[in-house]
């Protein structure tokens, strides 16, 4: 059995993007893999929060863990800020990395753009990313294919480190993608992937949202003119991504689903989406609903807690060994 870590940000709804790409690896990989899934509340400080809005999304993300089909019998899952190991490794790789790695980082340059002076925890957001992957000697790390370039980093500082410190100090991680095609995007700017940061709240389907909320979402997707039902991300967009997300709900081929729609219109296949689509989330809603509203999810997380702990202060004892640090007397 190999080890997985991976982890989403308590920063909103979870998307209909989150799952595809990252939440439906996480609850295949539990069946033959040892998994420890994370909500990183650390990561979501990197800009201001309201702390009341804040423990809520916490618990409402763990929860939809759970009701998503992650089982805490069979996984690990805690919140990241009640492990102390995650910022104690951060700060030992922060020496380990180099300012000009970090400033390439593709969504540091996004969100830091037309900022004279950005926060320096968004700038040192792919070092914690790093320390909670290599805190617990993780082999596979499932995670869109928007975070390759974190996943790339963190290799890179693994390997460095090693190379100085000792072979043995790190597990070298491999990141596990979703495949490129099934990429879920924006509603409304299909060149741009579905954000739960984005102002329209009309440009992404939110786990939790209601059906009307759903037919809206979808009914205001941007297509074209064409007219016509064809798969063509180049010249058709804002179709291919509907065809995406059609095709990722339900596991049918996407060509399949093309054919079912020859001759018929763009509406018809809105329709029959936003169908499949509360198909698909009336059940996970249900049994969010269901676990939010019990005592159970504290006690889950506090044994995620302990259990996560355990694995982590190996870790760290095994690194400060090999850096030198620490009482050795």
């Amino acid at each position: 059995m190999k080890r997985v870590f991976s982890g989403i940000q308590p920063t909103g709804n979870i998307h209909l993007g989150n799952y595809l790409g990252a939440l439906r690896q996480f609850v295949d990989l539990q069946k033959d893999n040892e998994c420890i899934y994370c909500i990183v509340d650390m990561h979501a400080i990197t800009v201001p929060k309201d702390p009341e809005v804040l423990k809520k999304s916490i618990m409402d993300v763990a929860a939809l863990y759970l009701a998503l089909g992650i089982d805490p019998e069979k996984s690990i899952v805690f919140i990241q800020s009640d492990v102390p190991g995650h910022a104690e490794l951060s700060w030992m790789l922060t020496c380990s990395s180099y300012t000009g790695e970090l400033s390439r980082m593709t969504q540091f340059k996004q969100k830091s753009k037309m900022q004279e002076s950005a926060p320096t925890g968004l700038f040192m957001y792919p070092v914690l990313m790093a320390a909670d992957i290599l805190l617990y000697d993780t082999e596979v790390v499932p995670v869109g294919d928007d975070q390759k370039q974190h996943i790339e980093l963190t290799r890179d500082l693994a390997k460095r480190v090693n190379g100085k410190y000792g072979e043995d100090t790190f597990v070298i991680p491999e990141g596990r993608y979703m495949k490129s095609g099934a990429r879920i995007m924006s509603l409304d700017d299909p060149s741009s992937k579905m954000s739960k940061s984005a102002e329209n709240e009309y440009s992404r389907i939110q786990l939790l949202d209601s059906p009307s909320k759903i037919k809206k979402s979808i009914m205001r997707a941007t297509t074209d003119s064409e007219g016509v039902i064809r798969y063509d991300q180049e010249k058709q967009p804002g179709i291919a991504n509907l065809l995406n997300i059609y095709s990722a709900c339900t596991n049918k081929p996407v060509d399949e689903i093309v054919k079912d729609y020859d001759g018929k219109g763009y509406g018809a296949l809105k329709k029959d989406l936003v169908d499949v689509l509360v198909e698909n989330l009336t059940p996970v809603q249900e049994r969010f609903a269901e676990i939010r509203n019990s005592d159970e999810l504290p006690k889950i997380l506090a044994a995620g807690a302990e259990k996560a702990n355990a694995i982590a202060e190996k870790t760290i004892k095994r690194v400060k060994d090999n850096f030198g640090l620490g009482n050795r007397f």
